[in-house]
């Protein structure tokens, strides 16, 4: 994939680092730390991509993959200026509700699994979807996210 692909890519899949990002981090430096280690990561992989999946999908699993392993290891961020496009840095990084906030606080107290399952709902992505990308059985989603629900549902009520 050539540099203006992968830019394209970032660009139009933008939103689904951000929301990865806001999800595993609680304050505005380590969201931006993520968002440019997922890009790196992505940029890492991006010739290994074979289209056997949708590229949102393969960004998701990337993603996700990224955010856990930092987040086990509380590696601390490096420099990627070098290594990846300048344009890919997170100059202007979105600004949100206090309301999305608050879903946010809500969702970090979530684990690893639970934040990986709810994020793809939350962007619409069909149980068998999720499953593929989580590596679990459609039905288990199913189960996973009517217990997620419930679990916010107490945190937000408290």
């Amino acid at each position: 994939m050539s540099s203006e692909a992968f830019i394209e890519m970032i660009d139009t899949h933008q939103n689904i680092i951000y929301k990865i990002a806001l999800t595993y981090r609680d304050n505005r430096e380590d969201q931006e730390d993520l968002f440019q280690e997922i890009v790196f990561q992505l940029w890492k992989a991006r010739n290994s991509f074979r289209n056997e999946a949708k590229i949102s999908t393969w960004i998701y699993r990337v993603a996700l993959n990224t955010a856990i392993a930092i987040y086990r290891k509380n590696k601390v961020a490096m420099n990627y200026q070098e290594h990846i496009p300048e344009s890919l840095h997170p100059s202007d990084y979105q600004d949100i509700s206090e309301q999305e906030e608050r879903m946010y606080q809500a969702l970090r107290q979530l684990n690893d699994i639970e934040k990986a399952i709810v994020s793809l709902y939350l962007e619409d992505y069909a149980y068998q979807e999720i499953a593929d990308i989580m590596g679990i059985s459609e039905n288990y989603v199913g189960v996973r996210i009517n217990r997620i629900k419930q679990k916010l549902k107490k945190i937000l009520n408290t």
